[in-house]
């Protein structure tokens, strides 16, 4: 009979623990799960602007090439605005100028610049004034030639032919000149001898003129002999310079 107390006893206390056991146990919450991972943020744009050349003349023209990522609008100032993301344009700038892009996006903005100088070229140099055309003087004296003549003679020379020929062409192409031819000699010999001797070689050289074409009423002679020499040394070059038919233009 005992026995059987201590039984129950047993199995009332093993109930008992039971009982407790499963009133302690801490209830199982389930794990949420992970949040989606969130979108990635839009690329930020990227752009580039070049000139070329990056100096230039006024009135000359560059040109300006740009490239750009992740924009969706890009706009290139100054004067000329909206452009694609990629491209050339060419600018023809009056003075130095900074040209900025700016590309926008959803990932926001970036700007690119490139700076185009401009030079004034230097003004043209004045215009040459033209040389004064020379007098008809000057044309006289350096178109007609005097002709020289040996001792005591009044032949022409072909040195002469030459000088004569050149001053029969001045001659021609100036009709309204008139002449004086005057006939020098060296100092040798009498007064008288050599003035006849001029007038014979101022008549020489009127003569050979006529021959070549030149009016005969045109041309005056006049002989001065020894009495005007063009050179006053008593050698023989210097005798050489006075024997001459000279002209003088006729006023």
């Amino acid at each position: 009979m005992r026995i059987r107390s201590v039984a129950r006893v047993v199995l009332y206390g093993a109930l008992a623990l039971a009982v407790v056991g499963v009133g302690c146990k801490k209830p199982v919450t389930a794990t949420p799960a992970a949040p989606p991972p969130p979108p990635p943020a839009p690329a930020q744009p990227t752009v580039t602007l070049q000139a070329t050349p990056t100096n230039v003349q006024r009135g000359q023209s560059a040109t300006l090439r740009w490239s750009s990522t992740n924009a969706t609008s890009l706009t290139l100032a100054p004067n000329v605005g909206s452009v694609s993301p990629e491209g050339n344009t060419s600018v023809t700038p009056t003075d130095s100028v900074t040209y900025t892009i700016t590309a926008m996006g959803p990932g926001g903005s970036a700007n690119a610049s490139a700076r185009v100088t401009v030079t004034v070229p230097p003004p043209p140099p004045p215009p040459v004034a033209a040389a004064p055309a020379p007098s008809l003087e000057e044309l006289f004296a350096k178109e007609v030639m005097d002709a020289y003549f040996d001792f005591d003679k009044s032949d022409i020379r072909s040195d002469a032919h030459s000088a004569l020929t050149q001053t029969a062409g001045f001659l021609k192409s100036y009709p309204q000149v008139k002449v004086m031819i005057e006939g020098h000699c060296d100092e040798r010999g009498s007064t008288e001898y050599n003035l006849a001797l001029g007038d014979r070689r101022a008549q020489a050289a009127k003569d050979f003129l006529v021959s070549l074409g030149v009016a005969s009423d045109r041309m005056q002679t006049v002989s001065y002999g020894k009495e005007r020499p063009f050179c006053n040394e008593h050698t023989e070059q210097c005798w050489q310079q006075n024997r001459r038919a000279h002209f003088a233009m006729a006023k």
